[in-house]
C-alpha cells in the first residue's frame, strides 16, 4: 500500500484560510451563508476544494485557485467546468453550477456527490462498481459529443509519444536510470520496443478519462460510483483508463489480468497494449519521481514511486520477468 493513503495525500487551504472577501461573494453566489465546508483529502494540487454547506441546507463542491500565483489551476478548473458541461447524461460525473471571480480568485462550483473516496485495498463490491460506471462513461464517450469536442481534445497519442517515452530517453542516456528492480535492465531494450509501439495502439476518435484513479471516484451510499475530475479528457481507447485503474487492483492482491480482460472496454486493446500501458505508466511515474518535489502536495513523489513499482511489478508478473 502507498506510505500515504489516498484520502490524505492534499495540502489545501481551508475554508477559513481564504480571504474574507472571497468568503462572502461565494457565500453570496450560493444564496446563503456557509455553515460547514469539508476540505477534500484527496488530490494533489494545492487549490482549494471542499464541501460546503450552507445555511438553508444546500451542498455544493466548490474548487478556488489565485489568480495570480496559481494560473495554471484556474485554467485547469475552468476546462474541468467546459468538459462538465458537456459530458453525456450517461456519464457518472458531478456537472457544474456556476462560476465566479472574486478577490483575485476563479471559483468553480459542481453538485456535491454524497460519498467517498474507495477504500485500499479495494473492497470487491467497490470495485466492481467503479468498473460498472467506466464501462457506462466510456460506452457514452466512444462517438463524443460535438459540444464536447468543440472544447478541444488532445490525442492521447501525441502525450504518449512527447510525455510517456522515457525509457528511450533512459537508453538513449539523455535520462538517469531511477531506481528498479533488477530486471529492467536486462529487459531494457524490450521497454523501449514495447513504449514505442504504445502510440499506434491508442490512436482512437473515442474519447476517454486519462486520468482515472482510485482517488477520482467517489462511491455514493447506495454503492454506486461517480467518475471525477475530468480536466485531461482526450481522444484515445477507453482501456487505456482501464489499465490506469486496475494498478491499485493489482496491488490490492485481485487478478488485475482477469478483470482487464473482461472489462467491455478491452475489446478494442491490442494484444500487446496492456503491456505497452504499463511499460510507459511505469516509466513514467518512476521518472517523475525522481524529478523531486514540484509545487504540488509534497506526497505526490510517494504517490509516483509507488505506482510505478506497482505498475512494473504487474507488467513483469504478466512477462515472467524476475
Amino acid at each position: 500500500m502507498p506510505a500515504v493513503p489516498y484520502a490524505s495525500t492534499a495540502v489545501r487551504p481551508s475554508w477559513a484560510d481564504l480571504p474574507a472577501d472571497l468568503r462572502t461573494a461565494i457565500s453570496a453566489r450560493l444564496g446563503s451563508q456557509v455553515t460547514w465546508a469539508t476540505t477534500a483529502g484527496g488530490g494533489f494540487t494545492r487549490g482549494f476544494a471542499a464541501v460546503l454547506d450552507t445555511a438553508d441546507g444546500e451542498r455544493a463542491f466548490v474548487k478556488a485557485a489565485s489568480l495570480s500565483t496559481q494560473r495554471h489551476l484556474t485554467d485547469w478548473y475552468a476546462r474541468e467546468v467546459a468538459v462538465t458541461a458537456a459530458l453525456p447524461a450517461a456519464v457518472p460525473a458531478a456537472r457544474p453550477r456556476w462560476t465566479l471571480t472574486a478577490a483575485g480568485h476563479y471559483v468553480i462550483c459542481l453538485d456535491a456527490i454524497e460519498g467517498r473516496m474507495p477504500d485500499l485495498p479495494w473492497r470487491p463490491a467497490e470495485l466492481d462498481a467503479t468498473l460498472g460506471a467506466w464501462a457506462l462513461a466510456a460506452e457514452a464517450l466512444r462517438e463524443p459529443p460535438a459540444e464536447l469536442v468543440a472544447v478541444g481534445l488532445p490525442a492521447l497519442a501525441d502525450l504518449v509519444r512527447s510525455d510517456l517515452s522515457w525509457w528511450r530517453e533512459i537508453a538513449a542516456g539523455r535520462e538517469a536510470m531511477p531506481p528498479v528492480p533488477p530486471w529492467v535492465e536486462k529487459q531494457l531494450d524490450e521497454l523501449v520496443a514495447l513504449e514505442a509501439a504504445l502510440p499506434g495502439y491508442v490512436v482512437s476518435t473515442a474519447a476517454t478519462h486519462c486520468d482515472l484513479r482510485l482517488d477520482n471516484v467517489l462511491i455514493d451510499p447506495a454503492g454506486a460510483a461517480h467518475l471525477c475530475d475530468w480536466t485531461w479528457i482526450c481522444f484515445g481507447p477507453a482501456w487505456w483508463d482501464t489499465v490506469s485503474l486496475l494498478i491499485t487492483a493489482y496491488a490490492s492482491g485481485l487478478d488485475a489480468d482477469a478483470l482487464f480482460a473482461a472489462h467491455p472496454t478491452a475489446r478494442d486493446a491490442p494484444p500487446e497494449g496492456l503491456d505497452a500501458a504499463l511499460t510507459a505508466l511505469g516509466g513514467y511515474m518512476l521518472t517523475r519521481a525522481e524529478a523531486g518535489p514540484t509545487g504540488a502536495s509534497p506526497h505526490i513523489v510517494s504517490h509516483q514511486r509507488w505506482t510505478g513499482e506497482v505498475a512494473l511489478a504487474w507488467l513483469a508478473s504478466r512477462r515472467g520477468w524476475a
